[in-house]
């Protein structure tokens, strides 16, 4: 069972998370809303975990089909609903930039089993209705 552990550090809304193995993030509301900025928005965490939860996949999947990625990056951006509470994620786009002497159709391959199969985050934000689109961007190696 994941546990965390969280504490209010920082003014009203400025709280510290610690999972089970030490690891900890800052979070607060936004300065409109009384947060102080003294760290990530929580809904802005979720998509980074939807890009790290992902990189881990596409990295494996890569690796696995003997792909030489040398580097990796994404761009995350989204879209919240408009005058509702709560305010959902409605639409999301990736950018998964891959460096390295990579097959572009594997690297897509890789991408549409993260997102449709493997990664957790993406299957929950799914379920919250959340429209995901995404791109390939390879880099070649020089």
């Amino acid at each position: 069972m994941a546990t965390i552990k969280l504490s209010r550090v920082s003014g009203d809304f400025g709280f510290e998370a610690t999972d089970e193995y030490g690891h900890s993030v800052k979070m607060d509301s936004s300065p409109e809303s009384g947060g102080k900025d003294f760290g990530i928005r929580p809904m802005q965490m979720l998509l980074m975990g939807l890009g790290g939860c992902s990189a881990i996949d596409v990295i494996t999947i890569l690796k696995k089909q003997r792909q030489d990625v040398v580097d990796y990056k994404m761009v995350i951006s989204g879209d919240r609903e408009a005058g509702k509470e709560p305010s959902l994620w409605e639409t999301i786009n990736l950018e998964f930039h891959i460096y390295g002497n990579v097959d572009e159709d594997k690297a897509k391959k890789a991408v549409e089993l993260s997102l449709d199969k493997y990664c957790s985050v993406a299957a929950t934000l799914y379920k919250a209705e959340a429209d995901i689109n995404w791109q390939v961007i390879i880099h070649p190696a020089v």
